[in-house]
């Protein structure tokens, strides 16, 4: 039976917990382009890695996972040598994956302000018909209010009845997200947007910045409802010296 690439994804991310080789073979290694840069390029590099993995009993919950054409996205609740939270990004070419991006994330013990954790929620998308519309918002919300910062159009793209957040940092509602992003001493700086990825009422935004003046990449997942949005999770990835990469694909 051939798997879909949700299956083929999932597959491939459980084999951290058991190193099983086989689980690696849903990559083309005559094109795989790996860009987390402490992360060999091929699959033969996946292989150790999840051999390496294996050896210290990691877990690996995969808590959401998506399709938006050639790409696969999915939402992860890592527990191996770090506890980590983690997006996980890959494109595929002719039923193999060639391609691969991720951020994580270390994952607090305890909730947020609002009592949220960074990845619980709903989980299946909906309104499969509303995938570019709800694309486009996000991109719009992305350049005005998140690189240009214009906060006297942050209602006209977020629910202020039912905004969810489980960035650990924050709080849920309207005011509480207004009261962050206003704040002159901002921890989170965002400067572009490289790609959207959507299915349904989801949409994955990775977009590369600063936090605490440290260059990142910044990966945000949203969930819209009736043409806002309404829930909100992320995470933020400090990007390595460049001494430190062990490909040269760079991390977007």
């Amino acid at each position: 039976m051939i798997l879909n690439k949700k299956a083929q994804i999932s597959k491939l991310l459980k084999g951290i917990e058991t190193g099983d080789p086989e689980s690696v073979t849903v990559v083309n290694e005559e094109k795989y382009i790996q860009h987390n840069p402490l992360t060999h390029t091929g699959n033969t590099g996946l292989a150790e890695l999840f051999k390496r993995l294996s050896k210290t009993s990691p877990r690996v919950n995969i808590v959401r996972v998506f399709e938006d054409g050639d790409y696969v996205f999915a939402h992860t609740d890592y527990d191996f040598n770090v506890v980590e939270i983690g997006f996980e990004v890959f494109r595929f070419e002719d039923g193999l994956a060639v391609e691969h991006w991720d951020n994580l994330q270390g994952k607090p013990s305890d909730l947020n302000l609002s009592g949220h954790s960074m990845i619980d929620g709903p989980t299946e998308a909906t309104d499969l018909d509303r995938t570019e519309a709800n694309r486009d918002l996000i991109r719009s919300f992305f350049d005005e209010v998140l690189v240009r910062g214009r906060l006297d159009r942050l209602e006209h793209y977020v629910d202020a009845e039912e905004y969810t957040e489980h960035d650990f940092y924050m709080a849920d509602g309207l005011q509480a997200l207004h009261a962050e992003l206003s704040s002159k001493g901002r921890a989170k700086k965002y400067d572009r947007c490289h790609r959207l990825l959507a299915e349904g009422s989801f949409v994955l935004s990775v977009g590369e910045g600063s936090f605490d003046g440290v260059h990142s990449s910044l990966y945000d997942l949203f969930r819209i409802a009736g043409g806002k949005v309404v829930e909100h999770w992320d995470t933020v990835d400090a990007v390595p010296p460049r001494s430190e990469w062990k490909n040269d694909n760079g991390k977007f």
